[in-house]
């Protein structure tokens, strides 16, 4: 296979977990994955650490102060849009350390607290579903899906961590 060299697109998200167990979901309104639900964060500024990157972001977004607990993964998205651009995507676990929010409606059209049973009803990018799947796995499962191919799966998500910390 033949790479070109292309800007490949970093950003920061922040998977921000409630003390109710919830998880932060905003629906964007912006390309890519405009109309899809995904986590707040966005692309890193030229010279700007991670985690101001990411405090930034979340604050633009939804107006709300975090704690970022630590790193979670690291999800890429390629050939992606009428550019088949290429994304990085490192999220971070975070909790609330102000509670009011304010969708910036710029950047996103709604952002709602989100118990894992409601998962499935929300259109999310496969990034979202990878980093929920992990922090809570049963939430996320086909139904009818085979034990066998849940452990599976789990195995493979387990070695896919592993990877990516060495």
């Amino acid at each position: 296979m033949e790479f070109k060299k292309q800007h490949i697109k970093t950003s920061v998200v922040a998977c921000i977990i409630d003390e109710q167990n919830r998880v932060l979901l905003t629906r964007r309104c912006i390309e890519p994955f405009c109309g899809q639900w995904v986590m707040p964060g966005g692309k890193i500024d030229h010279g700007e650490p991670l985690l101001e990157a990411l405090h930034r972001e979340v604050r633009e977004e939804v107006g709300l102060d975090v704690h970022i607990d630590g790193l979670l993964d690291v999800y890429e998205h390629v050939s992606i849009g009428v550019k088949s651009d290429h994304y990085v995507i490192i999220y971070y676990r975070a909790h609330p350390t102000t509670l009011e929010l304010t969708p910036n409606q710029g950047e996103v059209t709604e952002a709602l607290w989100v118990g894992a049973t409601n998962f499935n009803r929300y259109n999310m990018t496969p990034g979202t579903r990878h980093i929920l799947a992990q922090l809570f796995p049963d939430a996320l499962l086909d139904p009818g899906e085979p034990e066998d191919e849940l452990a599976d799966r789990t195995l493979a998500r387990s070695a896919t961590i592993v990877k990516l910390k060495q």
